[in-house]
């Protein structure tokens, strides 16, 4: 399709994504699903890459306790992946290892078995259809026999399960590409013009025009946003993952901490670091989590480590995600959160549409922009 009033002589795309990771990528394949001409710029090795740094959860259990919005888009996106991994396996022959057979949060302590009772039950009476189970340490051991003596109890809900998140980057590529979508590797964007009915995105491999632009850039977009009357104050927040060799297959189920992959392989991870750009990893934060993974299954400590990594989450202020089209120049968009895997679904769904013209998904409404400003403006009265 051709956006209405942009003469395909001045555009070569409908539409920019700025950005080739998984949130981009799956914009920019919902996109062309929709029919539209779709260039994604992708920048280099260089930059801060989430998508091929996470845990490859699909999480649900305890999101938006304290905003019920991003509660419902969570679970509205996990309810949606049979359907996009169905598609990726068929358009792009990649099986991204998508399994929901719900999801674990082990407790090591009473405060830690209330405080998810608080969040569960909270979310329950906001919700009302939100399943969940808290169970005791031997409820546990009957569905996770490995489980250790210090797992007091647990909580678990039916929605929660994880992917292959480096198989899910190259199955969206790989299906985004069959359907026409333009990728171009290597392309920083550094700078972005509006112009009369279209905007023009230099890099610094060339020039790029399209009559709306998505920016999906993670930290990228804070820069970049201010340039289409946008904001995006993203932050960086380190976490670091341990991986085991293979492993005879003893988990079925994935854990907030502890999770074993299709490959056979064991992740720990779960940590949270306020560190600027560093992205180096940390002996002693890699040292408790290989502990805190150890204490859940004492089994695992025998096996070997064989690789560790760091990568830097996108946050925004409060945590949420950022969906904002620009009010000064219509047209642009920025879509920011930092859980690209489990929203995946929704963002090639949900989030297209939009962005090609109709209406906002209503549960967005509360994510936009805005409540920075407004907070920001406050901090300059003070």
């Amino acid at each position: 399709m051709t956006v209405s009033g942009i003469a395909s002589t001045e555009v070569l795309a409908d539409v920019i994504v700025v950005g080739g990771g998984i949130v981009g990528s799956a914009i920019a394949y919902g996109l062309a699903r929709e029919g539209a001409r779709v260039t994604v710029l992708d920048d280099d090795d260089g930059s801060f890459r989430a998508s091929r740094g996470n845990f490859g959860l699909v999480w649900i259990q305890g999101k938006g306790h304290d905003l019920s919005p991003y509660a419902r888009w969570s679970r509205n996106s996990a309810m949606c992946w049979p359907e996009l991994a169905e598609a990726l396996l068929s358009e792009a022959d990649v099986d991204v290892a998508l399994k929901q057979p719900g999801g674990f949060h082990f407790c090591f302590s009473d405060d830690e078995l209330a405080e998810r009772e608080k969040r569960l039950s909270t979310l329950r009476d906001e919700l009302g259809d939100y399943p969940y189970e808290l169970l005791d340490a031997a409820e546990v051991r009957q569905r996770i026999p490995q489980i250790g003596p210090a797992v007091i109890g647990a909580s678990y809900t039916p929605m929660d399960g994880h992917v292959n998140p480096l198989k899910l980057l190259r199955g969206l590529h790989t299906a985004m590409k069959k359907r026409g979508v333009r990728l171009v590797p290597g392309e920083r964007a550094d700078r972005i013009v509006p112009e009369a009915g279209r905007f023009t995105v230099h890099g610094k491999r060339g020039t790029h025009r399209a009559a709306r632009v998505v920016l999906a850039a993670g930290l990228g977009n804070r820069a970049l946003a201010p340039s289409v009357g946008l904001h995006a104050p993203v932050i960086p927040n380190r976490g670091q993952v341990l991986v085991s060799e293979r492993v005879t297959p003893f988990l079925n189920y994935p854990t907030l901490n502890v999770r074993q992959t299709d490959e056979g392989t064991v992740q720990f991870g779960d940590s949270k670091e306020e560190v600027g750009f560093n992205d180096f990893t940390t002996t002693h934060v890699l040292s408790a989590i290989a502990q805190r993974g150890v204490r859940a299954f004492p089994m695992l400590s025998q096996v070997r480590l064989v690789r560790m990594w760091a990568a830097l989450r996108v946050l925004s202020p409060d945590g949420f995600p950022i969906y904002n089209e620009s009010e000064a120049h219509p047209g642009a968009f920025v879509v920011t959160c930092h859980s690209g895997v489990t929203l995946a679904a929704a963002h090639a769904t949900r989030i297209p549409p939009w962005i090609l013209g109709a209406a906002m998904p209503k549960e967005l409404a509360t994510f936009s922009a805005r409540r920075f400003r407004h907070a920001e403006d406050l901090t300059s009265a003070d």
